[in-house]
């Protein structure tokens, strides 16, 4: 005979049980809910343990339907859905890579990490990129040939894109690179000024690594040459030595500055001892050899 605490337990149990079931039935009348059950073929005597979890599954998937990129998304986790894996009798939670983390993700295989980029640029794509100012058309065409071109032929040049400040150079270089390294470029982005600070600072640590990585990339972005204090060790040691290999290995190489190649070759000829002409033209024939060169005059889209 069963004793009064065995009865109520099987009584609260069966309770629990009846609750479960009906707040089950309630939610398989949401048809992406109950698509996602048929799709997982999952047993009523499963889903309706793991109800509200399912919901919030449902809830993540639909605000994926409508969302555009990592920005916009409004799921607990950035770039993530909340998506169940059946186990036997189970089910098992965990965070999937939505389709933008995913190709963040892909694009972070391949990308040298020799320096931390910002944010703007990290981000940054070819779809992004704003079409309707009409001074920035030859640039983007430019950029979209090359794309096109590079699947076909890896040792095509580069572009040195100067012109006027916050004009979006480095935006739409970087979204180049950046789609490129999703096709399995390995590419890298170096804003010049902080390169040569930190490879000062590592001369005595990972300074072969870093170099290397820099030189051998498929394809590299130099931002804003023009902006670092000049001196005889990082025109000729470094910058030199990186344009010599790339320019001997055919490696497309992209600068972008607010100087013309003129102007810049008067800035890398001014050292704080000295002026140096012919070891500046050396600089500027082998920026010439790996790259067209284009201006880009707009508004400053840094206001």
């Amino acid at each position: 005979m069963k004793s009064t605490t065995d009865v109520n337990i099987n009584f609260q149990r069966e309770n629990l049980e009846h609750a479960l079931l009906n707040d089950y039935v309630k939610a398989l009348k949401n048809p992406e809910f109950a698509a996602l059950v048929t799709r997982l073929e999952v047993p009523d005597k499963v889903g309706c343990k793991y109800t509200s979890k399912l919901e919030t599954t449902v809830e993540e998937l639909h605000n994926c339907s409508k969302c555009k990129s990592l920005m916009e998304c409004k799921n607990k986790v950035n770039g993530c859905v909340y998506y169940p894996n059946k186990e036997r009798e189970r089910l098992r939670f965990d965070y999937v890579a939505c389709k933008y983390m995913k190709e963040n993700l892909e694009a972070s295989r391949y990308r040298s990490q020799v320096f931390e980029e910002p944010m703007a640029i990290r981000n940054a794509k070819m779809a992004d990129i704003d079409l309707k100012d009409k001074k920035r058309m030859e640039v983007i065409k430019w950029v979209q040939n090359f794309f096109k071109s590079y699947q076909n032929n890896k040792e095509i040049k580069g572009l040195y894109l100067h012109g006027s400040f916050g004009s979006g150079k480095s935006f739409i270089l970087a979204a180049l690179l950046n789609e490129l390294a999703k096709t399995g470029a390995n590419t890298v982005i170096i804003y010049y000024p902080e390169m040569l600070r930190r490879l000062k600072e590592s001369f005595s640590d990972d300074f072969g690594t870093m170099m290397q990585k820099i030189k051998t990339s498929d394809v590299l972005l130099i931002d804003d040459i023009g902006a670092e204090s000049v001196s005889a060790w990082s025109r000729d040691e470094i910058l030199g030595t990186i344009l010599q290999y790339r320019m001997d290995s055919k490696l497309p190489t992209f600068f972008t500055s607010n100087l013309n190649i003129e102007e810049l070759e008067e800035h890398l000829a001014n050292t704080k001892n000295s002026i140096d002409i012919p070891k500046a033209k050396r600089i500027i024939e082998r920026i010439k050899q790996l790259t067209d060169d284009l201006e880009l005059i707009s508004e400053n889209r840094r206001k």
